[in-house]
Parts: structure tokens; C-alpha cells; sequence
């Protein structure tokens, strides 16, 4: 009797178990395949992981369904019935009304100084995205920006400070601001760029968006339509995916530390007694000291451990990955991106709820830039580059600020107390003083900042994505010095189709493939990417067996 090809997929996140679900859904009735999902953590999910926290249901990962026309994961949410839920969830439907803009030093800031360095920085990003021509319109900052090289720029970061450069030459008869303390109007203007430049880095993961290469954010594609999150949690859509697969087939706690596999005939992979030494060409080595044995294997794991596996001092691979693969791997951007919960209370206990009459109001927050004298002593330096905090859903007291960069990573090493402390001093560095009439209630208007003035936060919780051995960081970037090929590169399974291996005779073709967000050339750094990376490579796999794919 022939024996099965085996599939060994590692990682259960979202790449791996669309993989899984595929292949499974589209062999079952003839049971083609030995299916086996490898998971070097506790759970399924990979950096999907729902969460709870002060009785509201979060997302310590993926929050987004990034545009929910086309988009296969909104489908499957919509599919499965998780786009409703009785029990609150971070909605984040309060940041979509206007936020208010808050100042060091206590100044609420008018629509007037806001709205059109918003607008400035939002035309850019488009221009950056393909979304808008350059010289369009009559927008003589943009114009000015884009005649002047602007538009071939090596990075975002020097594209659109070139941009704001600009704007000024174009505003130069502005008249200056009073009401609002130390600060300039171009002060103001530029802590206010630099505040939206913080929430792109944690849209696209780069700590620096001067290391973001210009050229590639064009070939970046969204799904059209509103973007959501999911009621139930984006696990509910992962669950879904594993909920087909026969028990057995997900195996947990199973770290891969070595992968051996054969890209000449002329060396076999050593095989242990017991087994065909001329069936399965790939040798999976497991933490606990086991083997795996395989035809076929496809690696999931994000590209901030591909980085360290494959680095001069890792094995990882063995033999080590070709130079064109490892040179992608080096060059693409990864980076770490982390979210901060806390629970905000008008009485600073932890009795408070969301039925308190004084609610804490969605705020962006600009800070003075680094080597201003005017900066408020309290406030940490890894607050100071993060952009926004707001309540998970109107009128509630669990509240989120996302970090990125050397940021994030800090948050990872302080203490709850810490960043609780640190948290409760910026914002109360960003309050006027409290009026008599409401004492509970965190206006922010425009006036000066009372030193008596304290918010208390009473609980927290972080993510830990760049610490986390698993996976080091939290989704790609196409780095200055790398290009949208480098993604095509990740993809390309190994040994290489038409390559001098498979000349020289390898009869094992397909051993490993490659699937994750960071393999995917239009829709890096989301969960549809890495959905459609998963069902690319099992696709692949059932041409080659000559099965349908879809």
C-alpha cells in the first residue's frame, strides 16, 4: 500500500490553519494526505489572540478588519456570526467621532491649528499610497512637495517632512497663534505632523518611517469598505479554521528547533531506524528531542524569527536557506508594535464601570518635540511618541494607546506601577485646571495646566510581542534597501523550482514552502495576507498532487 504524503505545517496562526483547513477540506473524502500543525506555543492563533480585560473583550494582537468589501476574514466573521456580540468588545467606535486634541501644557487645540495639518499629512500618506496623484489638485504645498523630488524619495519619513517643508514655504504670511502659551504656530504645526506620523508607525510597524521605502507603500493593497473589528474576537475566525480538523492533527507545545532538508540528492538527510530512508526528504527537529519525518513542509513562523533563525550564529535550517532567501530576510523590515490597556478611574479605585457619569473623552495628544525646553519633566520619554488614547467603545473606562519601536519595547521591561505612574503623569501634564462645577469630569479646554490636577489609572494590561521567543516582533514592513520582490522571494518555496538543485536531480521537490503575512507582496502585515499566503501554498501543494485548488 502507498504510503501518504505528509504535510508537516509550522504554526498555528492564521497562515497555518488556513493551510490546514484547505488541505484537509479539499482531501478528506479520499484521505490524500498525513496532515500535522506543529505549534510551538500554548494556543492556536499565532498573533490572533482575543482576550479579556476588566469584563470587556479585547485583542492583545490583530484588532482590524482592514476594509471589509472582498475581504475573506470579514466573510468568514460574517459567515460564522461573529460580527454581533451581547458582551462589550474593543469596538473602538468612540475614536470615530471627533477626538479631541490635547497639547503638553493644557491646551485643547482648535479645529483651526489641527484640521489642516491633518489634511496635509493624510494628502501625503495618499499621494504615498497611490491613492492621490502627485501635483493634483490645487494644493500649492503638494504641488511644491512633489516638483521638488519629492515624489521619488527613499522613504516615507523624508517624503513627508519634505512635505511639511512645503506647506510652510506656501504659508509663510500665516499669522502667529496667542492663547496657546510657549508654543509657535509652527511648533504647534509640526508637534501635530509628528503625532500623526506616530500612528502611521504603528499602522506599519516601523519604529523609524524614515527606514519605510516610498516605492513599495504604493503596491500595498486595503480591501475597499469600512474597517472593523469583531464582535466575538478574531479568534472566533481562527477556531472556525481549526474546528474542521480531526483531533490530533494540531499538535501543541511543539517548538521546531531545527529543520533539515535535502537540496541535493547527493545528500540525504539522515533517517532513524525504523523508516523508509528513501521516503520523506525533510527531517523536523522538536525541543523535546523528537523528530518529525516529512515530504513537505510549510513554515509559517513570522519573519522576526526567520531573522534570528537565520541568522550567522542560528541553524535553523540545516543546510542553511539558499543566499537569495536569507538576503530578503535580511533586508525586509520587522517590527514591534504594542497595545496598552488601562482602566481609567474617575475616583481612582477600581470600583469604577462604565455606567460613571464622567466619562474620559478619545484624545490625540501632542507632545513638544525632543529637545525642547518646554517639555514636562513628568512625562516619561516612551509616552512621548505615542499618539492617541481612547476609550475600547463610547462612554467606557477601559482605555488603549498603541506603542511602536524602541517604545514599545520599553513598555515591554516597566512594571505595572510604572506604567500606570507614567501614564497618570502625561495626562494629567495634558490637563487645564479642573472646574468647580465638574470635578470628576476630565474637561479639556483651552487654558493652563494645574500642577494639582491628577487621572488615575488603576489596572493594566500590555502586549509582549518583541519579547516573545515565538515571534520576536509584530508584523513587516518593506525597509528602505528592500523592495516588494523581497516579499515575492520569501514565497518562493524551496528547493527552487527550475533551479541547478532540481538540474542536478532532486526528486523531493516542494520540501519547504514558506506562508505568512510576511510572504505576501500586496497585503503584508495583515491577517488577509496571511490568510491568502496559506491557501497560496496549499493550493500549491494540491496542483502538485494534481488535486483541484481553488
Amino acid at each position: 500500500m502507498a504510503r501518504k504524503p505528509r504535510i508537516v505545517i509550522i504554526g498555528a496562526g492564521m497562515a497555518g490553519l488556513t493551510a490546514a483547513n484547505k488541505l484537509y477540506t479539499s482531501t478528506s473524502s479520499n484521505d490524500l494526505f498525513e496532515l500535522v500543525v506543529v505549534e510551538g506555543g500554548d494556543r492556536i492563533g499565532g498573533r490572533i489572540n482575543t482576550s479579556e480585560f476588566c469584563g470587556d473583550r479585547i485583542e492583545m494582537g490583530a484588532t482590524w478588519i482592514h476594509g471589509i468589501g472582498g475581504s475573506p476574514v470579514h466573510q468568514i466573521a460574517r459567515e460564522i456570526h461573529a460580527l454581533e456580540s451581547d458582551q462589550p468588545w474593543e469596538c473602538m467606535d468612540g475614536f470615530s467621532d471627533e477626538p479631541k486634541t490635547v497639547a503638553e501644557g493644557g491646551f485643547e487645540l482648535n479645529a483651526s491649528i489641527v484640521d489642516p495639518i491633518s489634511t496635509l499629512f493624510n494628502n501625503l500618506m495618499d499621494i504615498a499610497q497611490g491613492k492621490l496623484a502627485p501635483n493634483s489638485g490645487g494644493d500649492a504645498a503638494l504641488k511644491g512637495c512633489t516638483s521638488n523630488g519629492g515624489f521619488g524619495n527613499q522613504s516615507v519619513g523624508a517624503f513627508l517632512r519634505q512635505g511639511l517643508d512645503a506647506y510652510w514655504d506656501s504659508c509663510k504670511d500665516h499669522e502667529e497663534l496667542s492663547g496657546y502659551g510657549e508654543w509657535s504656530r509652527k511648533l504647534l504645526e509640526e508637534a501635530i505632523f509628528a503625532m500623526h506620523e506616530n500612528t502611521q508607525r504603528t499602522y506599519t510597524s516601523a519604529g523609524d518611517l524614515f527606514n519605510l521605502d516610498f516605492e513599495a507603500e504604493r503596491e500595498h493593497r486595503m480591501f475597499p469598505g469600512e474597517e472593523i473589528t469583531i464582535s466575538k474576537g478574531y479568534l472566533s475566525v481562527i477556531e472556525h479554521l481549526a474546528s474542521v480538523l480531526p483531533p490530533g492533527v494540531i499538535q501543541l507545545g511543539c517548538k521546531v528547533t531545527r529543520i533539515e532538508w535535502q537540496p541535493e540528492s547527493k545528500k540525504p538527510v539522515e533517517i532513524p531506524n525504523g523508516y523508509d530512508s528513501s521516503s520523506r526528504p525533510v527531517k523536523i527537529h522538536i525541543c523535546d528531542g523528537s523528530v518529525m519525518l516529512a515530504d513537505h513542509v510549510i513554515v509559517t513562523i513570522s519573519l522576526g524569527v526567520l531573522k534570528a533563525g537565520t541568522g550567522q550564529d542560528s541553524g535553523m535550517f540545516n543546510p542553511p536557506l539558499p543566499s537569495f532567501k536569507t538576503e530578503a530576510i535580511s533586508r525586509l523590515g520587522y517590527g514591534v508594535v504594542n497595545k496598552l490597556f488601562l482602566q481609567w478611574s474617575p475616583n481612582g479605585n477600581q470600583t469604577a464601570g462604565a455606567n460613571d457619569k464622567a466619562k474620559f473623552p478619545s484624545l490625540q495628544i501632542v507632545f513638544h518635540p525632543p529637545k525642547s525646553e518646554l517639555r514636562h519633566g513628568k512625562i516619561p520619554w516612551w509616552m512621548r511618541r505615542t499618539a492617541s488614547l481612547s476609550p475600547i467603545y463610547n462612554n467606557s473606562n477601559v482605555l488603549l494607546s498603541w506603542f511602536a519601536g524602541k517604545e514599545a519595547l520599553e513598555l515591554e521591561t516597566l512594571s505595572d506601577e510604572e506604567i500606570l505612574n507614567g501614564v497618570s503623569a502625561t495626562v494629567s501634564g495634558l490637563l487645564p485646571a479642573p472646574k468647580p462645577h465638574k470635578e470628576n469630569s476630565p474637561e479639556f479646554c483651552k487654558g493652563s495646566a494645574s500642577e494639582g490636577s491628577e487621572v488615575r489609572f488603576v489596572k493594566v494590561l500590555k502586549s509582549k510581542w518583541g519579547s516573545d521567543p515565538l515571534f520576536l516582533g509584530s508584523y513587516s514592513y518593506v525597509a528602505v534597501g528592500s523592495s516588494g520582490a523581497d516579499l515575492d522571494t520569501m514565497a518562493e518555496p524551496l528547493p527552487k523550482i527550475g533551479s541547478i538543485e532540481l538540474d542536478r536531480g532532486v526528486h523531493h521537490p516542494l520540501q519547504i514552502l514558506f506562508a505568512g503575512e510576511a510572504t505576501h507582496r500586496t497585503h503584508y502585515s495583515t491577517t488577509h495576507g496571511a490568510y491568502f499566503s496559506g491557501l497560496r501554498e496549499a493550493n500549491r501543494l494540491l496542483q502538485h498532487y494534481r488535486c483541484v485548488g481553488v
